[in-house]
């Protein structure tokens, strides 16, 4: 594409891990994210996973500290990691809360002014991104998961219910799942959607669940002593897919907190996860 830029490349388990910008139509802003390309598409076109990182990231926290580019290069995935949020939208308060405007895009798209002029996560990830990455690289786009962690596992998860038939697959590490129902998720709905209740429901998991919405099997994993643990709700995640009927697989990983260094322990369970759909 005319107006992709190409911030790095480096070599990687045979394929290129590289960072991009380009101007995006969805946002009103140069937008960010990473790509992983494996060996294989040298070749032809592969599956794409996508990853949704959580509150404060950048497309370069899952790129360089989840150690996905091993098992990309074996499964043969391209591997898309977006960044969270616009950046310097001139927007008075974005940089003011670490839960709420820069680095905390939620994956929605924002209604309220000012937010609304540039905050459209929902629409980049949905709508333009998946052209970008189709026209620059060896993307098959008839076959996509999506995972997340954190607030990019409650954006995994919402927006695989709310997109029947466009993600294969999609699993999640630690997500929000029910942003009704922990403050930072009330704060975001309230800041970005306003009081309008109606709304924040398409952005809540379980809420989009109970309302009849489907997608594939979703696996998750969650740590015992992860520090946000009563923002998440994994057990109410749990209760309404046993009741919705939902497939979900969800494990409790005893003595593993938030960070990184379980998201990593796990990767290759998701990937594996994700191969049985990619990859049939």
């Amino acid at each position: 594409m005319s107006n992709l830029e190409t911030i790095s490349l480096n070599r990687c388990f045979g394929g290129v891990q590289g960072i991009y910008s380009h101007d995006s139509s969805a946002i009103g802003l140069p937008m960010r994210f990473a790509v992983y390309s494996p060996p294989a598409a040298e070749h032809g076109k592969v599956p794409v996973l996508i990853y949704l990182s959580g509150l404060t990231c950048t497309e370069e926290n899952f790129t360089i500290k989840a150690g996905a580019q091993r098992l990309a290069a074996e499964y043969g995935f391209l591997v898309v990691a977006p960044d969270t949020s616009p950046r310097d939208s001139g927007i008075e308060g974005e940089d003011d809360d670490w839960a709420f405007g820069t680095g905390a895009g939620f994956y929605l798209d924002a209604t309220v002014e000012p937010w609304s002029r540039h905050y459209r996560m929902e629409s980049y990830i949905t709508g333009e991104l998946p052209g970008v990455i189709e026209g620059a690289f060896a993307a098959d786009m008839s076959r996509v998961g999506i995972f997340g962690h954190s607030m990019g596992g409650h954006g995994a998860l919402s927006l695989a219910l709310k997109n029947p038939g466009m993600f294969a697959s999609v699993s999640a590490f630690a997500p929000m799942n029910s942003l009704m129902g922990c403050e930072p998720g009330v704060n975001a709905l309230t800041g970005y959607l306003g009081e309008d209740h109606e709304a924040w429901r398409r952005y809540d998991v379980v809420d989009l669940i109970e309302g009849g919405h489907r997608c594939p099997l979703i696996l998750v994993d969650q740590g015992t002593v992860d520090e946000f643990l009563p923002n998440l709700l994994p057990e109410k995640l749990q209760a309404t897919c046993d009741a919705a009927g939902q497939p979900l697989t969800l494990n409790i990983r005893e003595g593993y907190d938030h960070s990184y260094w379980f998201v990593q322990s796990f990767m290759a369970e998701h990937f594996a996860h994700h191969a049985e759909a990619l990859c049939a």
